[in-house]
């Protein structure tokens, strides 16, 4: 969530640098926030005005008590102050809630070294590691790479429907093996504590991340208690599959005051993903790039604010040492302002190389929000002063396990049809070097 105060000091600029996002911005009705605004102002103002006339009349009344005359008349306009006073206090409430309502529904500003851009086609490229590998035969994807190491997807769509997959076999080790590298070089290696996480939670807790309000319908979701269907004195709980485990690791420490020296806070966890692809209707049918779900590695990390975007820079790193290990050729990527995500102020992407496609397809993000997130959980650390200040909130995929299996598949195939197990892998898989069907 944006400071509203720097609304209030700075409109014009704010709606400026939403306009980088998307022109013309449609994600703050100034004309209504401008009117709320003026509303609030005014309600302030004349509560100051009757706070100051009780004291004046209450002055009064001690005064005539003292004289021993009648109070009557002068208690009466106390009587209707305090009844305006409470109207004002209600009315300035529902001011409130109705301002961090819109509030909620705005994205984040862009850092000013984000590039400007309407869509992808405004990222900038950082740089690359690897070459691409030349095959003397025709390569294969990773469908039929897959299949015949019991890449199923023909059963993923009997149990649960299109853009579910099962494994069996080889490949099942292989995606267990990867996920489980990735959380030892993480830990050993970066510095982050292992977590396990819930895969289900609760409305506020993706409301602090950002995923709600806006975007519900990428989610799904599920009722704890009593369906409205059944009738009258049914009790709900809304709520959701996690999509990252993001969501849940940075809301840790939602609602707490952290001591300046427990930063920063490196986290870490393997978990499912469960994304609803809302939009995404034809787009990547073949395969595994786009699931519902889909496993990950998460990092986050809660951060000095002065050193927030250090953090990201190591984060990045932390990101492709997993695919330098994993010998796949990849690109790093700035996001132009207009393919950011919600929360993010700067956001890099990684992008593997994937022979099958002949191109560079994404595998992690990794984003600082600065306060965005902390302001909306109330996580906040005691700066130099002793005083609660936000946090910052970095996040980052380390990486995704599916599409690193995908990148694994088409970048060491062989001939065959069978796979060249990378060698920091190999240990995972009981030293195997070459995976057969």
């Amino acid at each position: 969530m944006l400071d509203i105060q720097q609304l209030r000091r700075d409109l014009p600029g704010v709606t400026a640098r939403l306009q980088t996002r998307k022109n013309p911005q449609p994600f703050l009705d100034v004309e209504r926030f401008s009117a709320l605004e003026a509303e609030r102002k005014a309600i302030q103002t004349r509560t100051e005005e009757l706070q100051a006339q009780r004291n004046s009349f209450s002055k009064q009344i001690g005064q005539l008590k003292a004289k021993g005359e009648d109070t009557a008349a002068v208690m009466a306009q106390v009587a209707g102050i305090g009844d305006e006073l409470k109207a004002s206090a209600e009315r300035l409430e529902a001011l409130q809630a109705e301002l961090a309502t819109m509030l909620m529904s705005v994205p984040n500003l862009p850092h000013d070294s984000v590039p400007e851009g309407a869509d992808e086609s405004g990222n900038v490229e950082v740089r690359r590691w690897g070459t691409p590998g030349t095959y003397a035969f025709d390569v294969k994807d990773h469908v039929d790479l897959g299949g015949a190491l019991g890449l199923d997807f023909d059963t993923g769509a009997k149990l649960s429907g299109s853009r579910f997959t099962f494994m069996r076999g080889p490949v099942a080790r292989l995606h267990r093996a990867l996920a489980q590298f990735m959380l030892d070089l993480h830990t050993q290696r970066h510095g982050y504590t292992e977590c396990y996480t819930p895969y289900i939670v609760n409305r506020e807790v993706l409301e602090g991340t950002g995923q709600l309000p806006k975007f519900k319908d990428d989610m799904f979701w599920v009722y704890r208690g009593r369906s409205p269907a059944d009738g009258e004195g049914g009790v709900q709980q809304e709520q959701y599959l996690i999509s990252t485990s993001e969501i849940s690791l940075t809301n840790t420490v939602r609602e707490q005051i952290l001591e300046a020296e427990a930063l920063p806070i490196k986290l870490t966890a393997h978990s499912p993903c469960f994304r609803s692809e809302a939009g995404s209707a034809g787009r990547d049918t073949r395969g595994m790039i786009r699931q519902h779900q889909f496993d990950k590695v998460e990092m986050v990390q809660i951060v000095h604010p002065e050193h927030s975007y250090a953090a990201l820079e190591e984060m990045v790193g932390h990101a492709e040492a997993v695919l330098q290990a994993l010998e796949l050729p990849y690109r790093v990527i700035t996001l132009c302002t207009g393919d950011m995500g919600f929360g993010s102020t700067k956001t890099y992407d990684l992008e593997v190389w994937l022979p099958a496609q002949n191109t560079y397809r994404e595998i992690s993000s990794c984003s600082n929000c600065e306060a965005f997130q902390a302001r909306r959980m109330q996580a906040r650390f005691r700066n130099a002063q002793g005083r609660p200040e936000l946090v910052h909130t970095l996040n980052g995929s380390g990486v995704a396990v599916g599409r690193a299996m995908v990148a694994v598949l088409e970048n060491h195939q062989r001939a065959d049809g069978s796979i060249t197990i990378p060698a920091a892998l190999r240990p995972y898989l009981g030293g195997v070097e070459v995976l057969t069907p």
